[in-house]
């Protein structure tokens, strides 16, 4: 029984008579063509399977090098470790970024917008001002693929838990939805905001898409219908991001009317609005329930009568035009604490997954790494990470990764190695 599907089977043939006819073996070629049956062959090098059958054995010998260097890596690494000093293993808590950047991804033409690391494997895709998104291997630093759909700016990516889907928003007005397991292809597309839509998110689920808009309003989709089920409506101005807990229970966004509102996400009441920065709130991020620990020694006495431990949720971090980065109690209201440091606008902020550094990026073009458990202090900066101000980054869900991703307006991606 062959292994091959009938359409692979033909395509296969295809390919034979393909590569007989180019190399003059017309007699080898009549006899197959007769017998296979396939008098619809073309020989106008314009087919699908022209060529095909060099790509694949090329594609092969590609491989089984490259099989070939990672069995020698491996073998070297083995040895490396059998000579080694036993010691304590490193806490994965512990790594940072550290220079230099181990691939600099270039091919966008214009500046990065979002970077979004696949949730299971070594992919990395990346948006940009250029209308397109890019698939890359970040381990390998190789270009995978280009997305193409969107007539301008892409504004922001995300990933389904799983990574089967990838959701994407743009200055087009439109949401996209590609399918990673169909050779991503487009399988939707949303419509309904007014104005340009600069953020996009995943329900935890993956039920729900929650998208925001400079048209002030922030929009729940249903995956599977495509249908807006719920607007939310709150900010006087252009809605920067919105985000969602791990449990799902509270949608937070930013705007540039300064403030943040907590949204409960299943009646789509405003439950606490955070005022402090003194200019556009450029991006926020939950704290994983890892830093409840870290932060509750930081805020001291600011946190009596919590409940413990606290839910996913309670606690968020923002990002300013201001130059401030910010740590708030969602549920009281309170401002936690205030980073202070870098020079220029703060355009991104998240947590390290588990729970003791929060990672900044500015256009003062550094990446700095705070340390909770030093009461806040700027542990590590990365100065001129990029060659123009950085936008955005990124590391991978969970954390078991030991690797930061950064995009600026240099129109380039940068992986950074972390210890």
């Amino acid at each position: 029984m062959s292994l091959l599907t009938d359409k692979q089977q033909e395509e296969l043939r295809l390919a034979l008579l393909d590569y007989l006819h180019t190399n003059g073996l017309e007699k080898t070629f009549t006899a197959l063509q007769s017998e296979a049956g396939l008098a619809q062959y073309s020989a106008d090098g314009k087919q699908k399977y022209s060529g095909l059958l060099e790509k694949k054995w090329t594609s092969i010998i590609r491989l089984q090098r490259k099989i070939m260097e990672q069995e020698t890596k491996i073998g070297q690494l083995e040895e490396e470790l059998s000579k080694a000093p036993t010691r304590r293993t490193t806490d994965t808590a512990d790594w940072i970024p550290r220079p230099p950047h181990k691939h600099n991804l270039a091919g966008h033409r214009s500046p990065i917008t979002r970077v979004a690391f696949h949730p299971v494997f070594s992919i990395l895709a990346s948006a940009s001002e250029d209308a397109t998104i890019k698939i890359w291997d970040y381990e390998s630093g190789t270009f995978e693929r280009t997305l193409k759909g969107h007539t301008k700016s892409v504004q922001d990516i995300a990933w389904d838990a799983k990574g089967g889907l990838l959701v994407s928003c743009a200055a087009d007005l439109s949401v996209k939805l590609w399918d990673a397991q169909a050779d991503y292809q487009c399988i939707k597309t949303l419509h309904g905001h007014d104005h340009s839509v600069s953020s996009v998110a995943f329900s935890p689920s993956g039920d729900f898409i929650i998208s925001a808009s400079r048209d002030r309003t922030i929009k729940v989709w249903a995956v599977d219908t495509g249908y807006c089920v719920k607007t939310f409506t709150g900010h006087l101005d252009w809605v920067r991001r919105a985000i969602v807990s791990a449990d799902g229970r509270l949608i937070a966004s930013c705007a540039n009317d300064q403030t943040i509102i907590i949204w409960d996400f299943a009646t789509g009441e405003a439950k606490t609005e955070l005022r402090g920065h003194e200019h556009v709130v450029e991006s926020i991020a939950f704290a994983p329930v890892a830093a409840y620990p870290y932060i509750k020694a930081l805020a001291g006495n600011q946190q009596n009568g919590l409940s413990d431990p606290p839910p996913p949720g309670t606690h968020l971090l923002s990002c300013s035009r201001d130059k401030t980065i910010r740590l708030w109690d969602t549920t009281t209201g309170q401002q936690l604490h205030t980073f202070t440091g870098h020079d220029n606008w703060v355009r991104d902020v998240l947590a390290h997954p588990n729970g003791r550094y929060i990672f900044s990026v500015s256009d003062d073009k550094s990446l700095r790494c705070w340390d909770l458990q030093q009461s806040g202090r700027c542990a590590r900066s990365l100065t001129d990470a990029h060659a123009h101000f950085i936008t955005c980054m990124a590391v991978p869900p969970g954390g078991n990764v030991p690797v930061l991703a950064t995009g600026g307006v240099d129109c380039g991606v940068r992986i950074w190695p972390c210890s």
